[in-house]
């Protein structure tokens, strides 16, 4: 629970994504703010690569991804991974205006 925790907080000061739910336990509910069509091309880009994998919901009918961190082996070099991989990705599949 401890670095579902730590990941919240970096959610939680990005300007680009936001809390969806929330997180006491080790389950976090976050979408990037650009909506929903980035959101889901966001999940499919991140988990085609293998590199993690994240599953979605819908709250408040909107798309949420969801982040799970439980592994007993999980540290948080592997979190803080992930989230940079989030924040690149997003940046990558985010349309160009």
């Amino acid at each position: 629970m401890e670095l579902a925790q730590k990941f919240k907080s970096w959610v939680q000061k990005s300007n680009s994504f936001e809390l969806a739910a929330p997180s006491p336990l080790n389950l976090v509910c976050f979408r990037h703010v650009g909506g929903d069509a980035l959101n889901a091309n966001l999940l499919e880009a991140l988990n085609v690569t293998g590199d993690l994998y994240l599953t979605h919901t819908s709250l408040g009918g909107r798309y949420t991804l969801r982040m799970a961190i439980g592994q007993s082996w999980t540290q948080e070099r592997h979190v803080a991974a992930a989230w940079k991989t989030i924040q690149r990705t997003a940046i990558e599949v985010e349309p160009t205006v």
